[in-house]
């Protein structure tokens, strides 16, 4: 049965061919780094990002670091997804009484559209590290939502629709530092507000990219094998933390049950700017760019910590590529009630 992939068609999405000779299922834009250095007046850095497509253009949440060194999410728009121009100023947020609920600093926010809204995740400050939760429908208004959990948790990714009539949310829990550990969870909640069914879905390790910890990427693309989901995986070196990504199918009515999970990293450190910069040797996604029709995707990644790359490839590989590859770990699905 041929693939079929879930989403609007997206013709104008940013695309290089394979480069000749190269053998891989995903390929660096010859443009990287989109974003570099002091790209506004008060930032000095914007990597982890999450756009998304807006009428014929583009716009997004971009995790921006201020040269206070504190991280904020900035509004960012496009024509091509390419390049970006951001504003100055940060989001500021409301409560769902209007009132002004901002924090002290929000980073690493991800993106995804829901029966006509746009939800942000992010992780912020709520008595340490935890899961931030906004809506917005233009972009310029952003109304906060109820927490979505108690300190210590990153990388909130929601599922692009409901299953089952829940809203479906993965995480990773963590501490309130340098988390030297991390297993990706899945939540449930009817409302966004209630979340309960918590389950285990997958535990890092013991293949040595991804021994450390792992973390949900870009929100997942629902095909007809399966919920695609990219995710980075972590190694400790004795030079410190080095994160790559691959790649898993979810199955689509039960999500927390892994079917496939890339043994080798799809992508990993290698250039300069992935290599050097505030923080070495890191590629981190947070948001993809896909044509069903084509097959094309565009995955987005923070950089070093400096800077925002894209890679290139094409779902229906990429698939082949997870599934020819795959090497489940015990613990991975795990019914932990």
């Amino acid at each position: 049965m041929a693939l079929t992939i879930i989403g609007d068609a997206l013709p104008n999405m940013p695309w290089q061919d394979r480069p000749a000779g190269y053998e891989g299922v995903l390929w660096r834009d010859t443009r990287n780094p989109i974003i570099g250095w002091n790209p506004t007046p008060k930032t000095a850095r914007i990597f982890n990002s999450a756009p998304v497509p807006w009428g014929d253009e583009f716009i997004g949440v971009f995790r921006a670091d201020h040269k206070d060194m504190y991280p904020h999410l900035h509004v960012g728009r496009s024509k091509d997804a390419v390049t970006w121009e951001f504003e100055d100023e940060e989001i500021h947020m409301l409560d769902e009484d209007g009132n002004p609920y901002d924090s002290r600093y929000s980073y690493d926010p991800r993106v995804v559209l829901i029966d006509g809204v746009y939800y942000v995740t992010w992780c912020t400050d709520f008595g340490g590290p935890a899961l931030g939760l906004a809506r917005t429908t233009d972009f310029k208004t952003f109304t906060r939502m109820e927490n979505i959990c108690t300190p210590y948790n990153r990388n909130g990714v929601l599922f692009p629709r409901k299953i089952n009539g829940d809203y479906i949310l993965l995480t990773r829990p963590s501490d309130a530092g340098h988390t030297g550990f991390g297993d990706i969870f899945m939540s449930r909640s009817k409302d966004l507000v209630h979340w309960g069914r918590h389950r285990r879905v997958m535990t890092a390790g013991p293949v040595w990219w991804e021994a450390t910890k792992i973390g949900a990427g870009a929100p997942p693309i629902e095909t007809s094998e399966g919920w695609l989901l990219f995710y980075h995986g972590v190694q400790n070196t004795c030079n410190g933390f080095v994160y790559s990504f691959g790649a898993v199918l979810l199955d689509l009515e039960n999500p927390d049950r892994v079917l496939y999970r890339t043994r080798n990293y799809l992508h990993t450190p290698q250039e300069n700017y992935e290599t050097n910069g505030f923080v070495p040797n890191v590629t981190f996604p947070c948001a993809a760019l896909h044509d069903p029709g084509t097959g094309r995707i565009a995955v987005y990644y923070g950089a070093a910590d400096t800077y925002t790359g894209i890679v290139y490839g094409y779902i229906p590989e990429i698939i082949e590529q997870i599934k020819s590859d795959s090497e489940l770990i015990p613990g991975d699905g795990e019914e932990v009630r």
